[in-house]
């Protein structure tokens, strides 16, 4: 058994099926030993939670609302009820629209990450890149996404368009791109 592993993994050199240089990073770690990243994220935690005390303020403001509509309802007449109700609807769904504007997708603190963090990203990013054509790298995997990320890949390796070909469709031609 031995002997035919040996033989095995010469075969495998020898064909070149190991001649493609691998590497790996854990960005997160590159991150917190990033000051700037770590200034930035201190920076967005500390907007999220005036943000998140904001909401919660106008939340109790409209439970008070409700509470004294309750306290006051025998005494107003229909019309007076009506319009009551309609001002607590209203400023609820205001504050829900306000919520869904600063933590929603797109939302401000989306913005406002994209703003502080993703240049220091794309800095990283940049640096992954010049490593790995420094040292002739074909591939590079991020550790701290379990390594399934490919952060890096030799362009040279892309055999998408042989597949294509393959496959009797002529490359480039995607009528949905």
């Amino acid at each position: 058994m031995k002997k035919l592993f040996s033989i095995l993994v010469v075969v495998l050199f020898s064909t070149g099926a190991f001649a493609q240089k691998y590497a790996y990073v854990d960005t997160k770690y590159i991150l917190d030993n990033v000051p700037d990243y770590t200034k930035a994220q201190k920076q967005l935690d500390d907007i999220s939670a005036g943000w998140q005390k904001e909401i919660e303020a106008k939340y109790k403001e409209i439970d008070q609302m409700y509470k004294d509509y309750q306290a006051e309802q025998v005494l107003l007449s229909d019309e007076m009820k009506k319009k009551r109700e309609q001002e607590i609807v209203d400023k609820e769904k205001a504050v829900k629209d306000l919520q869904k504007q600063r933590f929603g997708y797109d939302g401000d603190l989306f913005k406002k990450r994209q703003e502080l963090v993703k240049p220091i990203q794309d800095k990283i990013y940049d640096a992954i890149q010049k490593l790995a054509q420094s040292k002739s790298l074909d591939l590079v995997f991020d550790k701290s996404a379990g390594g399934s990320a490919l952060l890096y890949t030799n362009p040279a390796l892309d055999k998408s368009n042989d597949i294509l070909k393959d496959m009797g469709y002529k490359p480039g031609n995607n009528p949905t791109k």
